[in-house]
């Protein structure tokens, strides 16, 4: 389409626009998330409390998984309040975000994050950035690498299946992914907490790190949540979505019940309207079939040609069977929008394009890298294990 003005292509440049103010709200998101979440955790740190004890590791979980249920409520019409990179990844993985907007949204998220861990630094002193680190997550306990990588995935692994499932299969009830989503982060917290100090998103990691200086493990706090996105996009996309809970046999194909002997015999139904005027049609038909087929006698009897083939001469909705006109009883017809395989663009979706192949192949590539680095973990810990064991 055409510009206004000097019919110039404005295609691109509303794309781009759009993506820039995409960005900004991811921005914004992101700097609320690592927000209150690093504050309440650095809050802990520190002692510091409001009425009663300070804060636990519970309320570092919570804070979290609140203020993401706000986050989607509020800008997830405008960005898909993706927040964390691991989520962008994993969307355009499955096919639901473009890849051309992957990186403005990394930058984005990013930023947000680092302009959040300035804020909590500026909230809480110096002590905030001597001893809490500005709330990076930091291993606990000793954790090694691999257990790091292990944890970090798995809460990227919930939080990205949740919010592809929510997100983009129509089967889930509207409404529902803020609170789910939510959910899903504060429990993946519950979960890595005491491990890798749940982080499971590389920009909540990145942001307060690169402010304190504080590195340890950043390659894992970034790898690990990318590596569970993936395999978290690609199951729900190739296997979940796909299913569909299984059902039994519909009435209309269930074998009514013999009556009893003593039963008086019921007047059988009437036949339909279409039933009706098919069986008149074909009684016509009948009818002229056999006045044709005598009148073919004769021309034969008189010494003249034969005539044209019968069947030539019967129309062809004329011998359409009765049973073909009855419909089909509506609920053996399967909606379109509750066919699970328009997610993965088996059935095209209404006014959705065709899913390239090439986001397919990155995908596939996707699971092999993310695979082999599995393996690099697993064998990893193995040869730790050893090496410690007396």
């Amino acid at each position: 389409m055409a510009g206004a003005r000097g019919g110039h292509d404005t295609r691109g440049a509303t794309t781009g626009s759009n993506t820039a103010r995409a960005a900004i709200a991811e921005a914004v998101g992101t700097f609320l998330l690592v927000l209150v979440g690093t504050a309440v955790a650095t809050a802990a740190t520190l002692g510091k409390n409001t009425a009663g004890p300070a804060y636990d590791s519970l309320a570092i979980a919570l804070s979290f998984g609140l203020v993401l249920v706000a986050i989607v409520a509020a800008l997830g019409q405008t960005s898909g309040a993706h927040v964390n990179p691991a989520v962008t990844v994993g969307l355009a993985v499955a096919g639901a975000f473009p890849w051309r907007a992957v990186p403005a949204y990394i930058v984005a998220q990013v930023v947000g994050a680092v302009l959040a861990a300035l804020a909590v630094w500026g909230a809480y002193g110096a002590r905030a950035y001597d001893v809490a680190h500005l709330g990076a997550p930091a291993p606990v306990h000793g954790a090694a690498a691999p257990y790091i990588f292990l944890v970090e995935a798995l809460i990227a692994f919930l939080l990205v299946l949740t919010v592809v499932a929510t997100t983009t299969d129509r089967r889930v009830p509207a409404g529902s992914a803020p609170l789910a989503i939510g959910f899903a982060l504060a429990a993946g917290v519950l979960l890595g907490g005491p491990v890798s100090g749940g982080a499971g998103n590389p920009a909540r990691a990145l942001g307060p790190m690169l402010v304190a200086g504080t590195y340890q493990d950043i390659t894992i706090y970034i790898l690990g949540p990318l590596a569970g996105g993936i395999v978290a996009a690609v199951l729900y996309g190739r296997v979940v979505a796909v299913a569909a809970t299984p059902q039994t046999a519909p009435a209309a194909t269930m074998t009514p019940p013999t009556p009893p002997a003593s039963a008086t015999p019921r007047t059988p139904p009437t036949a339909s309207g279409a039933a009706r005027a098919s069986d008149a049609a074909w009684a016509r038909a009948k009818n002229r079939v056999s006045g044709v087929e005598r009148d073919a006698g004769r021309v034969q009897d008189r010494g003249g040609s034969p005539l044209t083939p019968t069947a030539a001469l019967v129309p062809t909705a004329a011998l359409v069977p009765t049973a073909a006109l009855v419909p089909t009883p509506l609920a053996l017809v399967r909606p379109q929008h509750l066919d699970s395989r328009a997610f993965r663009g088996d059935v095209a979706r209404p006014g959705a394009p065709a899913r390239p192949r090439r986001l397919r192949v990155a995908g596939l590539v996707g699971v092999g890298v993310v695979a082999l680095v599995v393996l690099a973990s697993v064998a990893g810990f193995l040869r730790r294990g050893d090496d410690e064991r007396p």
